[in-house]
């Protein structure tokens, strides 16, 4: 095996199969701008060599993701469209990835952390992972076209509530959700991951790749959409609770 230890998205190759591990366990796995370039290039990388066939997306220490550094976000001289513009391209390489993406899942999946589930093909969760998708208690819009996605994958009722509650879901939830495959004990995560995958490679390459196109036809116009009107409303949420804020000021 061979491993690329730059942080903060370290890269491993077992043959066919290269693991993409999220690499800041002091923050769980949070993302800064330069997480986000870094998992974008590591997709970008993967996606362009030959020599890949399946790749499997997870984190290292206590939690798979907590999504957004939001204290990285508040600190003093941080330029918040850096990480917008950094955002950005990582759903453009979700959306046209062309391989196999798996993820094993376990602790926290938070914002980005469950949202990019959605783009993975395959999902192995912890039946003790915690999800949750918190826009609306953040004050935002949902991102990465998670308000496409997130309906078309679990269904309409069930992706409304998660989204307007922002309330967690376990492992064993997400699986009988259908946003997971299976939900099976922590210690069984990577392991299950790593056996399909090598299920996976096995196979004939082009037909794979050919298949996750079929399999995912049209999934691409419709989620850049979706991302659009998403950043629309975050847009339009900025300016309405900037003024709701002046008027609760000044009153």
């Amino acid at each position: 095996m061979s491993t690329n230890t730059t942080e903060p998205v370290l890269v491993a190759d077992a043959g066919a199969v290269r693991t993409l591990t999220f690499n800041n366990p002091s923050r769980l796995n949070a993302f800064d701008a330069a997480g986000f370039r870094a998992f974008t290039k590591a997709l970008d990388d993967a996606a362009s060599n030959e020599a890949v066939a399946v790749v499997i997306v997870e984190g290292s220490g206590k939690a798979f993701s907590s999504g957004v550094d939001l204290r990285a976000l508040a600190e003093p001289g941080t330029d918040n469209a850096d990480f917008g513009d950094a955002f950005a391209p990582l759903i453009v390489a979700l959306v046209e990835f062309p391989k196999p993406l798996i993820a094993a899942v376990h602790g926290a999946a938070v914002g980005i952390g469950l949202t990019m589930l959605l783009y993975c093909d395959v999902v192995y969760v912890a039946d003790d992972a915690r999800l949750r998708a918190p826009f609306t208690s953040l004050g935002t819009a949902p991102e990465a076209a998670s308000s496409w996605l997130l309906p078309k994958v679990i269904g309409t009722q069930r992706a409304a509530e998660l989204i307007l509650s922002a309330r967690w879901l376990s492992g064993v939830e997400a699986a009988a959700y259908g946003l997971a495959t299976v939900a099976v004990p922590a210690e069984q995560v990577q392991a299950r991951a790593r056996e399909s995958a090598e299920q996976i490679a096995a196979n004939i390459g082009p037909a794979v790749f050919a298949a996750k196109r079929l399999l995912r036809h049209g999934w691409a116009d419709e989620a850049r959409a979706a991302v659009q009107r998403e950043d629309d409303a975050a847009r339009e949420l900025i300016r309405e609770l900037g003024s709701f804020a002046r008027k609760f000021t000044t009153t």
